[in-house]
């Protein structure tokens, strides 16, 4: 049963938007063979790759989509396992998510029959040289889609504008501690038609590179911005962020509730913290993040007397499962005061956080946030998307989603994002589907 024939690798669609999932099947193997498949994606000058073995049915098919890789980096059916389980290759810093939405991920795929492999009730060598390759694209700018840039009223940052007719349901998208301007979240809403305004705040030309002291002021120019020119849909703008920005989309809801049509908070915090790893050196992670009239906002670890170590400037707790986040709470009086009003805000609120996140509790916050919200008779929806096995990097779909040990952009601190690759790649893809629809009925309901 010897076999010099080509494999034929079918990716539908093979050319289409980030979020877009794809279908994958190899053809042409010899039956029974054990069928390898690697992927390749070049992302900010760093390769990134995979690899996964699959047993190849009588008729010499794959199909990745319902069945599990033998061996290889993940072991669930699922195609996009190839892109989800990636890894830098030669390790470092890098990052998943590209600079730029310019350009779109081509990712190669190559496939082989592993020699000597083959169904063994059958004579001759099995399998010899079967290989085949084909390609995977991931549009980060989708076609249609208006990329315009904003530096009106001190502002910085980007607005991508659906194809076709509005008003648009509209959404202004913040990034966390790491800082800059979320182009990557922004441009797929536009293509689920939803406008999207990507805001900087920080880590972006003109304004500081720490979090440290960043008025709240910027934010509400950046919300009357979106109601005056972008003409949303109903009127008002959403506001959306994840981490420190999810902490941020909390506390404007609660600041300017009647300029807000409905909140997107991934992986928050409930309290105004201090500016933590993200932090100005000049004033330590203990220094204010927010200011309102030049004057820093109550936070949590503002001479906390339950807080006696800190893991930005890489302390260690007196024993293995020591949490800040739940020591800071030991100080009753400050909790309160650093407790953000979210019952303020009658608009709809969603959450979406991860019951692993080693980051800090998103999952807690999430859940004390809309059970404030409960308790003030808030009738809007709630909506609370809380994934088992994730942690604190749920992101777009179809990234890698296996930085899960990193260090922090800006002080370099290690930490643990938590949760699994699966975890993370499957809230990933779940939520973003959920938000889309949560939006388009928060707006059209302002």
């Amino acid at each position: 049963m010897t076999s010099d024939r080509a494999l034929k690798i079918t990716v539908t669609p093979s050319d289409a938007e980030l979020w877009q999932r794809r279908s994958i099947q190899v053809s042409g193997a010899t039956p029974g063979a054990v069928v390898t498949v690697t992927s390749s994606t070049l992302r900010d000058g760093v390769v990134w790759s995979s690899q996964a073995s699959f047993l190849s049915g009588l008729d010499g098919a794959v199909n990745l989509d319902t069945e599990a890789p033998v061996s290889g980096r993940y072991r669930n059916a699922d195609a996009m396992g190839l892109i989800w389980s990636q890894r830098a290759e030669g390790g470092g810093r890098a990052r998943p998510e590209p600079s730029s939405v310019a350009e779109p991920l081509v990712t190669k795929l190559e496939a082989w029959s592993e020699p000597g492999t083959g169904d063994y009730a059958q004579p001759g060598p099995g399998a010899v040289t079967e290989r085949g390759e084909a390609e995977l694209i991931q549009r980060l700018h989708p076609g249609g889609v208006e990329r315009v840039e904003v530096t009106e009223d001190g502002l910085v940052g980007t607005v991508f504008v659906p194809e076709g007719e509005g008003p648009f349901p509209t959404i202004i998208v913040m990034n966390g501690s790491g800082g800059g301007v979320n182009e990557l979240r922004a441009a797929q809403y536009a293509s689920r038609g939803i406008q999207a305004f990507a805001l900087g705040y920080f880590r972006v030309p003109g304004r500081s590179d720490f979090i440290s002291r960043t008025p709240i002021e910027y934010f509400e120019t950046a919300i009357d911005y979106a109601a005056r020119e972008l003409n949303p849909l109903g009127g008002k703008p959403l506001v959306s962020g994840q981490s420190r920005g999810g902490e941020l989309t909390l506390l404007l809801a609660s600041r300017f509730p009647e300029k807000i049509a409905g909140i997107v908070a991934f992986v928050p915090g409930a309290f105004t913290f201090g500016a933590q790893g993200a932090a100005d050196p000049a004033e330590g992670w203990s220094g204010p993040t927010w200011t309102w009239q030049d004057e820093p906002l109550e936070h949590l670890w503002h001479n906390n007397s339950g807080v006696y170590w800190q893991p930005w400037d890489g302390e260690m707790p007196t024993y293995p499962d020591q949490d800040i986040y739940i020591d800071g709470l030991h100080d009753r009086e400050l909790a309160k005061a650093s407790l953000i009003p979210i019952e303020r805000f009658s608009g709809p609120v969603a959450c979406v956080s991860g019951l692993d996140d080693r980051a800090w509790p998103s999952s807690m916050a999430s859940r004390m946030a809309l059970g404030a919200l409960e308790r003030a008779g808030h009738t809007a929806e709630r909506l609370h998307l809380d994934y088992e096995a994730a942690g604190h990097g749920i992101a777009v779909p179809f990234l890698p989603s296996t930085n899960i040990e990193v260090k922090h952009p800006v002080s370099g601190a290690p930490y643990s994002n938590g949760g699994t690759p699966l975890g993370n790649a499957r809230a990933s893809e779940q939520s973003f589907e959920e938000v889309v629809a949560f939006v388009r009925r928060s707006a059209v309901g302002s």
